[in-house]
């Protein structure tokens, strides 16, 4: 049975109605004995909650854990993306406890968990015999909701940290927090045992109609997730239990899984049938396409970008999330190691990825960034150009952060006469010129069956091999880390590229480590993770952004309205007030 179908019908229901607010008390419902009736009322059940889970993973958490980083930025672009300053607050690390992602981060995760408590308690009750289920078919559902919990869990420790583990449904006992330590225990054990509970994956076309349910391979994946964090989540090092779940995983002990050849055939319209990916949410349009709309993909594109893109069917693009600055109004580079993701790039000029995004027909594209004019062929075959959304000056999309307006592509530095002074570079000052966009997941036409069509990724086999290089570098391995971070670069250049390490472990060092997990993550929600197990996330610099204080950002706060309905809850150190 194509259980896709079921997923995607849940989608179409969520992307039109709205969500209950989490500190709202339900009064009526119907109960478990009244709903499911039938095998397909226990797959509508089953699917509730994937659907919150991919609404939710494009809304806070990304915001935090890419815009608090040091690659990604919301800047103000004139009269633009001000927004009471809530994107300054997340580039500098001065968000509170009253802001509204830290509000949704709570009410968003803490909604799809419940959700989850909901269907796990539901389907323990139920006689499978009476639905034409077996109990293995049963067991396997229980086990993925469990592994859905535990993932979106894993999100709120990621940020948050000192959080309440909540399994029981429903419960009218207010929680209080479980330490770092429990909630890493709760989320291995839960991971180990749904584990041998789930499918493994067969063949090798990708997950196909299986796209968006938890199996083998991407449940062993997050555990590796959870123990490649264990040094900074928790103190520990279980690294060595990394290694070997990640050696497994390329090895087949879970399935069928090898990197793909084409660098954006993980993020294509067909990513259903890439082998590299572990983990979707599956994307239709229509339907669900969350990560194309303004939380996260489709607002990295300049204004009156559609004749560009050929894409019309959601009117104005955003013209928001765009990449940090490399270079500072004289047209220099930084000196900082941290930030400059363009710069990065171009250490390797021979990047496929470089390359302007263009879409060359029949569901194909090139490229990954949007930079320099914007150029395109009318359907008179004659060149136009995309404007500001004002009309005042043309695009040319610079690695720069300021106001340039109509300022000569030959030079460096905004001209004064555009009649706007740069006090300096820094989020306040921007104009529609301002960094590089990144289209890590394509924009076809409106007249292309492939639109909107990639589904999102959270778990692809490039983390485990990654995975595995870091900790062969910890361990002084320094070849084998080269050949390592090689089996998935070598995609990205010519055959015989200077490009790739050598693998004599002369190159990388932990600086370049880092970067090269800058560089193959770009925009998927990782940033932050990276920075704080590299322990730069607060101590670095980056473009504007000097080093924090203290350490207390690296946790977000518990939103007030939560510490003010739950007396058992205990704000996360460093920050004051309920």
């Amino acid at each position: 049975m194509k259980l896709v179908k079921y997923i995607i019908s849940a989608f179409i229901l969520l992307s039109s109605a709205s969500c209950t607010d989490l500190d709202e008390t339900v009064y009526s419902f119907i109960p478990q004995e009244g709903f499911y009736q039938t095998k397909d009322n226990v797959l509508q059940g089953f699917v509730r909650p994937f659907g919150h889970a991919f609404w939710t993973c494009s809304r806070s958490s990304y915001l935090f854990n890419e815009l608090s980083a040091d690659q990604y930025m919301i800047v103000q672009r004139e009269e633009h993306w001000y927004d009471g300053g809530a994107y300054f607050k997340l580039h500098y690390h001065t968000w509170d406890l009253d802001d509204w992602y830290v509000k949704n981060l709570w009410t968003d995760t803490y909604r799809g968990i419940i959700q989850c408590n909901s269907v796990i308690s539901d389907f323990q009750k139920l006689e499978p015999t009476k639905f034409g289920m077996s109990q293995g078919e049963l067991n396997d559902f229980i086990a993925q909701e469990r592994v859905l919990r535990a993932w979106m869990y894993m999100e709120l420790f990621n940020l948050m940290h000192n959080i309440p583990i909540v399994t029981d449904y429903p419960t009218d006992e207010l929680p209080s927090q479980s330490s770092p330590q429990e909630t890493f225990a709760f989320l291995e054990r839960e991971l180990k045992e749904s584990l041998p509970l789930l499918k493994k994956k067969s063949g090798s076309e990708g997950n196909g109609v299986s796209q968006g349910l938890w199996n083998q391979g991407a449940t062993a994946a997050l555990l590796a997730r959870l123990y490649m964090n264990a040094s900074w989540w928790i103190g520990e090092d279980r690294s060595s239990d990394c290694e070997t779940l990640c050696q497994d995983i390329i090895d087949g002990v879970y399935g069928n899984y090898s990197l793909a050849e084409r660098w954006d055939a993980p993020f294509d319209w067909d990513n259903d049938k890439c082998n590299e990916v572990l983990y979707a949410f599956p994307s239709a349009y229509g339907s669900a396409h969350w990560h194309y709309s303004w939380g996260m993909y489709f607002v990295s594109a300049p204004w009156n970008a559609q004749p560009y893109y050929g894409f019309y069917d959601w009117g104005q693009m955003g013209c928001k999330f765009a990449l940090q600055p490399g270079l500072d109004l004289n047209g220099e580079e930084y000196k900082f190691e941290l930030g400059k993701p363009v710069r990065k790039f171009q250490k390797y000029a021979d990047d496929i990825r470089l390359k302007k995004y263009r879409n060359i027909g029949t569901g194909k594209r090139e490229g990954m960034f949007l930079y320099g004019y914007v150029d395109y062929v009318d359907k008179k075959g004659d060149t136009q150009y995309v404007w500001a959304d004002n009309g005042a000056y043309k695009l040319y999309i610079r690695d720069q952060v300021g106001i340039f307006r109509d300022t000569d592509p030959s030079e460096v530095s905004p001209n004064p006469s555009n009649g706007k002074e740069t006090p300096k570079s820094a989020m306040p000052y921007g104009d529609q010129n301002s960094g590089w966009f990144v289209n890590k997941y394509p924009i076809y036409p409106s007249d292309d069956p492939h639109k909107v069509e990639s589904d999102f990724v959270v778990l692809r086999l490039a983390e485990v091999y990654y995975n595995l290089a870091e900790i062969k570098f910890n361990k002084g391995k320094k070849e084998e880390a080269e050949k390592l971070l090689n089996a998935v670069r070598k995609r990205y250049y010519p055959a015989e590229s200077n490009s790739l390490y050598p693998e004599d472990g002369s190159v990388i060092t932990k600086q370049e480590l880092l970067d090269e997990w800058g560089r193959e993550f770009l925009g998927e929600s990782m940033r932050r993770t990276t920075l704080c197990r590299f322990g730069v996330y607060n101590s670095g610099t980056w473009w504007d952004k000097e080093p924090d204080k203290d350490e207390h950002t690296k946790w977000v706060p518990l939103p007030r309205r939560a510490l003010q309905t739950n007396p058992n809850l205990v704000q996360n150190d460093g920050y004051s007030g309920i």
